[in-house]
C-alpha cells in the first residue's frame, strides 16, 4: 500500500508529521492509499483514535482526503506542494517574464511618505490599546469603496489580500467545506484553500470573469463560500463585466447562506470601472491590496464587509499579530492624499504593453487572454513543451500549471518589464512555442 514508507510515531501529532514527511519527500505520491486506522493502530501499538486524530489533522491541513469506506489518500494536490515552486529560474542570459511584479519605475517612491508616518509616530506614538485601524485611513478607504459601489461595511487592514482571504475564511468555514475558485486563478489562493482543510471547487471563467452556469453547478454541488477576482485576474487578466455582474447577483441572489469573498485585485492600476458583487449575501467581504500600484514590501490591504465577517476578523487578527503597523496606514495615508500614483498613466501603461502583445499574437495566429492588468494567458497544447521551447529562446515563462486546477494547458507572460522594442521578438517566440491550437479560451 505504501511502498517501502513506513509511518512512525506514538502520538497523533508525530503519526500526521510523519505523512506530512513522507508527502514533502515525494515518497508518499499523490493519490496513494494510506492504512485503514486499525491496521495502522495495530502497525504502531498505538490506540485507533489516536490514529484517527492524526488522519483528522492531516485532513485539515489539506494533506489527505477521506471517501468513507474507499479510504484515506493523499490528496492529488497536497498542500506541502506549493505551487510557487514551480517557477522558472531564468539562466544568465534569459529574459525572465514569469514573475507577475509590478514595473518599479511605475510604482511611487516611499521615503517621503514613510518619514511623514515617523513624524507623526514622534508626535503621537502607536501604543498598546490603539484601535487597529488609523482614522485617516479608514476615511479614505471606505470613501474609496463608496465610489465604486461596495456597500457600507466596517473596515479591517490585514497583511495583503491573501491574509484578508484566510482570515474570513476561517471566519465561517470548518475543515471540509467547499469553496468555488476561479480556474485558471491564482496560484497562492489554491494552494491556501487546501491548506485551511478546505475543498476548492473550479469555476471557469473568461475574459469577463467567471462563468454563471459554472458558479451555479459549484453552489448547486455545495459550495459554500465563491471567491471572485474583480479585475486584473491572475493569470488570464479577466475583469467582471458590468453584464456579467448582473448575472451573477441574479445566481447568488438566491443563496443569501453563500460566503462571497471578492478580491479587487486590479484596484490602483486599472481603469476599467469595478462591479461589485457584494451585499448580494448576507455574509461577504471586498478586499484591497495596495502592492500592485504601491509596492509589494507595504503588504497591507483593505478589508471591509458586513459586520459580522469584519468583527470576526478583527477579533481573531487581535488575538494574533493584533494589528497590521499603523506607520504602514499613515505612510499609506500620505500616498494617496498627496496622489502618488497616477492610476490612470499607470494603467495606460500596462495597457500598452499587454494589448500590443495580444495584438502581435493575433497577428501570428495565436489566441491570447489579457482584458485588464499586466499578465497575458496564452493557452498551449503542450505546456511542458512550451515553457522549454521559451528557454531555448531565452524567454522564461511562468506555467499554467502554477494556476489551474482542471482548465487547459497555458502559459503567463507578464508584461510590466516589457519595452515596445520587445513585442515582436517574444511574440515570435511565443507563437514558435505555442504551436497550432485550435481557439478554445481558457477551459
Amino acid at each position: 500500500m505504501l511502498g517501502d514508507y513506513r509511518i512512525v510515531g506514538r502520538r497523533a501529532s508525530e503519526i500526521a508529521a510523519s505523512v506530512e514527511q513522507g508527502v514533502g519527500t515525494g515518497r508518499l505520491e499523490p493519490g496513494q492509499l494510506l492504512p485503514p486506522l486499525r491496521e495502522l493502530a495495530a502497525e504502531l501499538g498505538v490506540n485507533p483514535n489516536t490514529v484517527a486524530a492524526a488522519y483528522r489533522t492531516l485532513r485539515e491541513r489539506g494533506v489527505i482526503e477521506t471517501a468513507g469506506r474507499r479510504g484515506s489518500r493523499v490528496r492529488p494536490r497536497p498542500a506541502t506542494t506549493v505551487r510557487g515552486s514551480l517557477r522558472i529560474e531564468a539562466p544568465e542570459g534569459v529574459r525572465s517574464v514569469e514573475k507577475g511584479n509590478p514595473d518599479p519605475a511605475l510604482l511611487p517612491p516611499l521615503g517621503e511618505a514613510l518619514a511623514a508616518a515617523a513624524r507623526r509616530n514622534a508626535e503621537e506614538p502607536v501604543l498598546y490599546g490603539r484601535a487597529p485601524v488609523d482614522e485617516d485611513f479608514a476615511r479614505l478607504a471606505r470613501a474609496a469603496l463608496d465610489a465604486d459601489g461596495v456597500p457600507d461595511g466596517p473596515i479591517a487592514v490585514t497583511s495583503g489580500s491573501l491574509d484578508a482571504t484566510e482570515r474570513v475564511l476561517a471566519a465561517h468555514l470548518k475543515p471540509g467545506d467547499t469553496v468555488a475558485v476561479e480556474d485558471p486563478g491564482w496560484g497562492s489562493l489554491l494552494d491556501l484553500v487546501p491548506a485551511l482543510g478546505l475543498r476548492p471547487v473550479p469555476v471557469a471563467v473568461d475574459d469577463d470573469g467567471p462563468l454563471p452556469g459554472a458558479v451555479e453547478g459549484a453552489l448547486r454541488g455545495g459550495a459554500r463560500a465563491l471567491i471572485v477576482t474583480c479585475r486584473a485576474q491572475n493569470p488570464t487578466g479577466a475583469a467582471v463585466s458590468a453584464a456579467r455582474a448582473a448575472e451573477l447577483r441574479e445566481v447568488l441572489g438566491g443563496r443569501p447562506e453563500v460566503l462571497l469573498v471578492e478580491d479587487d485585485h486590479g484596484h490602483g492600476f486599472v481603469d476599467l470601472p469595478a462591479h461589485p458583487l457584494a451585499g448580494v449575501t448576507d455574509r461577504w467581504a471586498f478586499v484591497r491590496s495596495v502592492a500592485k500600484a504601491y509596492g509589494p514590501d507595504l503588504r497591507l490591504a483593505t478589508l471591509t464587509g458586513d459586520a459580522v465577517t469584519i468583527d470576526r476578523v478583527l477579533g481573531r487578527q487581535g488575538l494574533g499579530p493584533g494589528w497590521v503597523s499603523l506607520l504602514l496606514q499613515r505612510a499609506v495615508v500620505h500616498l494617496w492624499e498627496t496622489g502618488a500614483v497616477d492610476a490612470r498613466a499607470v494603467a495606460r501603461a500596462y495597457g500598452d504593453r499587454r494589448d500590443a502583445l495580444v495584438r502581435a499574437l493575433a497577428r501570428r495566429g495565436v489566441e491570447a487572454h489579457g482584458r485588464s492588468g499586466m499578465n497575458v494567458w496564452v493557452p498551449v497544447a503542450d505546456e511542458t513543451g512550451a515553457v522549454a521551447r521559451m528557454l531555448h529562446a531565452e524567454w522564461a515563462v511562468a506555467p499554467g500549471a502554477r494556476f489551474r486546477m482542471m482548465a487547459g494547458p497555458g502559459i503567463r507572460v507578464t508584461v510590466s518589464g516589457l519595452a515596445p522594442a520587445d513585442i515582436e521578438a517574444l511574440a515570435d517566440a511565443v507563437a514558435a512555442a505555442a504551436g497550432p491550437m485550435p481557439a478554445r479560451g481558457y477551459a
